[in-house]
């Protein structure tokens, strides 16, 4: 026996990081505000558990594809050369039919125990992510995180259909919020994982137009960001609370935000990147605060 197999992660850990936990929790817990928000008071139970069961299978699934289909590019970087496919941990094989397993469990789910249009809608965003994405855009254009945002910006949308069985404006909203969130959170990372992507050949927009551009890329989303966060209390989906939370988290990333394009430190932009990830889940649950705390919300007109 290898002296190093005491050490090696345990099989079901090496299945749990195919499907990127912290990313799917963060994706299941949007999709969780949506549930909640699509309803005045408790949504149906049957909803809340198995469309949202489904929905972080799906993330699964599509995170695990995404690890098979980049396995030569992570074999490249150093921040993804330990990830199970790259050390020969699991095979692609092993990936795919737990992937598959993961697909399949998910559609069944969503498409018996919850309805149709969240499970095609769910099942767009995997292929979204996991095909379009990974496949095409990731390698063909500096704005691959911009396009294919949309795809990790669905959760919401997907949370609220499972209880309404229809695409509401105020679910589409809350896409938004992610849609544009998400490439000032990314740009961050790209920045500090600059080399690594150049070395690989992926063309992050720190690669192909320089960090200096990208960094003013980072202030200029953080900015409609906050604009666009401040429409759930402008068209009454939320209140007062809310718009409070939203006020100093703004405020906090715009401050990130600045103090990346001004100064070069190394240390900033995963600070910005980990207070990104901190930003939108206390913007979502703020809103989730606000939604059961009607005294707080604007009254009708």
């Amino acid at each position: 026996m290898s002296a190093l197999a005491p050490h090696a992660p345990a099989l079901w850990r090496r299945y749990l990081e195919l499907t990127k936990p912290r990313v799917v929790a963060l994706i299941t817990f949007t999709a969780i505000v949506g549930t909640l928000l699509s309803s005045p008071g408790a949504p149906p139970l049957d909803a809340l558990v198995w469309g949202n069961l489904g929905i972080a299978l799906a993330a699964a699934c599509a995170a695990t594809i995404n690890h098979v289909l980049d396995r030569r590019i992570d074999e490249q970087m150093a921040r993804t050369q330990a990830r199970p496919l790259p050390t020969r941990a699991l095979s692609e094989r092993n990936a795919l039919t737990f992937a598959a397993l993961l697909g399949v469990a998910a559609m069944a789910v969503l498409a018996f125990l919850v309805n149709l249009l969240t499970a095609v809608l769910t099942f767009a965003s995997l292929i979204g992510y996991a095909v379009i994405y990974t496949v095409w855009l990731k390698r063909a254009t500096p704005q691959n995180i911009v396009i294919g945002g949309a795809a990790g910006a669905a959760p919401p949308v997907l949370g609220w259909a499972a209880v309404t069985n229809s695409i509401d404006p105020n679910a589409l909203l809350l896409a938004l919020i992610i849609f544009v969130w998400t490439p000032p959170h990314f740009w961050a990372l790209a920045i500090a994982r600059r080399e690594d992507y150049a070395r690989a050949g992926i063309p992050m927009l720190p690669v192909t137009h320089g960090v200096a551009y990208t960094r003013l890329q980072v202030l200029l989303y953080t900015v409609l960001l906050t604009v666009v966060t401040l429409l759930p209390y402008v068209t009454g989906m939320s209140g007062l609370l809310y718009l409070a939370a939203a006020l100093v988290l703004n405020a906090g990333f715009l401050y990130y935000a600045l103090i990346l394009k001004i100064s070069t430190r190394a240390e900033l932009p995963m600070r910005v990147f980990h207070f990104s990830v901190t930003y939108l889940t206390w913007l979502f649950a703020a809103l989730l605060l606000d939604h059961y705390l009607p005294a707080l919300r604007p009254a009708a007109p």
